[in-house]
């Protein structure tokens, strides 16, 4: 797991419980992604709408809880964003 995943994972996770629900995900995104990608802490790239984020979030979560942990997510950013 890179540390990079595990910055993300953690200004995605808006409530600090330690999982990340879809809609932390989308909201999150939206709203702070632009500037995680200009401190390098999200490729550009990896900016996408509200779908993308839903479609990144069903990715991830791989036992169907609709609650991602840290290894969950950073499993997908660290191959999709090339950081592992």
């Amino acid at each position: 797991m890179s540390d990079k995943a595990r910055k993300l994972f953690e200004a995605l996770d808006l409530d600090h419980n330690g999982t990340l629900t879809r809609i932390e995900v989308i909201t999150a995104l939206r709203t702070k992604g632009p500037s995680l990608a200009a401190s390098g802490d999200l490729p550009f790239w990896g900016l996408g709408d509200d779908d993308a984020s839903s479609a990144l979030f069903d990715a991830a979560d791989q036992n169907g809880d609709e609650e991602l942990t840290l290894e969950e997510f950073a499993a997908v950013v660290d191959r999709r964003f090339g950081w592992s």
